[in-house]
Parts: structure tokens; sequence; C-alpha cells
């Protein structure tokens, strides 16, 4: 499981005052603003930065970090993502989860058979679908659905499915 959620990422500077672009991720842009502190992975490190400031801008957050006031302190961020740890993430819902623990689950048919192992997730708006790279190296498209979803067990990395007639 995912110890840390990457919640935007840092599209580009924002004046000269040392705020950010952040381009979210999340499906809660407002979530920003109650953050005290996020991390930026750098891709060499983590470094917490304490939020200052939230604002926003058509699609995007404008973000300001505290002891960061100048436009050169935060240029080399740019295309950087900005995570949280897991404990600070939005809270979910009966049989919802995070994306990021469904990616690589092991997906079983029904009657056991392993079936392949889910690759992505698709936000369509209706619904999520999932796609799943079968054993044999096809791609399946499943609508997360209950009829087609019976059972994901995040702990075990394992998702139990019905494969409804034409989907394959």
């Amino acid at each position: 499981m995912e110890t840390m959620f990457q919640i935007g990422v840092i599209t580009a500077t924002h004046g000269l005052r040392g705020e950010v672009k952040v381009f979210p991720t999340t499906d809660d842009p407002q979530r920003f603003k109650k953050l005290k502190e996020i991390m930026l992975d750098t891709g060499k490190e983590l470094i917490k930065l304490e939020v200052e400031q939230v604002k926003f801008f058509k699609q995007f957050v404008i973000l300001k970090f505290r002891g960061y006031d100048d436009i050169n302190d935060v240029e080399k961020w740019k295309k950087k993502p900005l995570k949280v740890y897991r404990d600070q993430a939005v809270e979910l819902k009966k049989n919802e989860y995070y994306i990021a623990d469904l990616i690589d689950m092991e997906v079983n048919l029904e009657d056991g058979t392993r079936f392949g192992t889910l690759k992505d997730v698709m936000q369509t708006g209706a619904n999520d679908v999932y796609v799943i790279e079968t054993t044999d190296g096809k791609e399946v498209l499943l609508p997360a659905i209950k009829q087609c979803i019976l059972s994901v067990d995040v702990e075990k990395g394992h998702m139990t499915v019905y494969v409804m007639p034409g989907l394959m």
C-alpha cells in the first residue's frame, strides 16, 4: 500500500513573490485550503513545505509556502509533484479506494481463476473504468460497478471480478 499520495503538480511560478501554480491531481482541489503542510518530491528528496496561502485561478491552485518569498526560490520546482501522507488523505466512503492502492492489484475471476493485473483507472464521470491486463497480455476495460467488482482487498492486493458477457 502506498504511504503517500500525489495531490498536485507544480506547473509554473506565479508572480515574483514565490507563489507557484499547481495543477491538482486530487478529486477535491478545495482540500488545499485545509493543508498546513505538504511534501515536495524533487526526485532525490522529500521537502516538507508549510502552506502559507492558497488561492484558486481557473483550474489551478496557487500556493505560497512560508519562507519562500522570491521567484528564484521556487523556479526549480516546476514539474515536481506535491504529496501528502496517507493520514492526510481525503477520507473515503464505503466501497471507495485510492487509485494508487488499486494499481498493480491481482485480479481473479469469481471462480478463483487468475484473470490479470489492474494497470490503470480511467475516470469517466458516470463510473470509473478499470484497465486490466489479462494473463494472456490483452487489455480489458471493466466498469467499476458492483455487478462487475465483487470484492476488493487492498491489504492483500487482490480483487475478484465478474466479467459480463460482451466485455471481452
